[in-house]
């Protein structure tokens, strides 16, 4: 059975015929295979890259237009792919869909340096009021000192060689520990591990336990006892 795709062309030029088949012998590791056409031509070689509309990935008895052209050796592959029935949008439809980059949307940035900052500022005028022990803001600022300066050493000698890295765990339980809010600090004033979503989830999980661990030793009492301990 002989099947083509007639493309459509401008008013008073010719139409375009391509070529219809189907895939055969696809190597999905190597991302080609082969084409047989419907009328019972030759067969082509067809590459991954050769498809026009990038999407899901062909599989083998897929159905095909395309165009055929001879590389350097003479052998026939298909150009111009497209799993039938797709379309390949026009110049002006695919300039209406893009949004001039003034006028994108900028991604969301998460304000590290102020929630970190407000956090650690809001804790010492709790203590200053009295409404938290001492040792809760101390600790929160000590600790966070230190998390600043393992997140700022971490990214100093990333790439150095012969230097060893703080391991990701270190600066989780720094954070877990109350290091979070330095933590935050760093991350934006370093710019690292910004873009690592698995620390990200790692952080997230470290501040929110760290939260309700200084809830429970509020509201129980400990780091008042801790605070009259410490100051005699």
């Amino acid at each position: 059975m002989r099947w083509v795709a007639a493309e459509a062309a401008p008013t008073g030029q010719q139409t375009h015929m391509r070529h219809a088949g189907r895939i055969t012998n696809w190597n999905d590791d190597k991302g080609y295979g082969f084409v047989t056409p419907h009328d019972g031509g030759a067969r082509a070689f067809v590459h991954i890259k050769a498809f026009q509309v990038s999407g899901r990935r062909p599989v083998e008895g897929d159905l095909i237009s395309y165009d055929t052209a001879p590389d350097a050796r003479g052998r026939l592959n298909a150009t111009s792919v497209r799993f039938a029935g797709q379309r390949v949008p026009t110049p002006a439809a695919a300039a209406k869909g893009k949004r001039p980059a003034h006028q994108r949307t900028p991604p969301r940035r998460i304000p590290r340096l102020a929630l970190g900052t407000s956090f650690l500022l809001a804790a010492v005028v709790l203590m200053v009021a009295g409404l938290v022990p001492a040792v809760l803001p101390l600790l929160y600022l000590l600790v966070s000192c230190a998390s600043y300066l393992m997140y700022g050493f971490d990214k100093e000698v990333a790439g150095k060689a012969g230097w060893r890295r703080t391991p990701e765990s270190t600066l989780h339980l720094l954070d877990l520990a109350g290091g979070w809010p330095g933590g935050l600090i760093a991350q934006q004033v370093a710019r690292h591990k910004t873009a690592k979503a698995s620390f990200q989830r790692g952080f997230r999980i470290t501040v929110v336990a760290n939260l309700v661990l200084f809830g429970m030793l509020w509201q129980g009492g400990v780091a008042a006892t801790l605070t009259e301990w410490l100051l005699g």
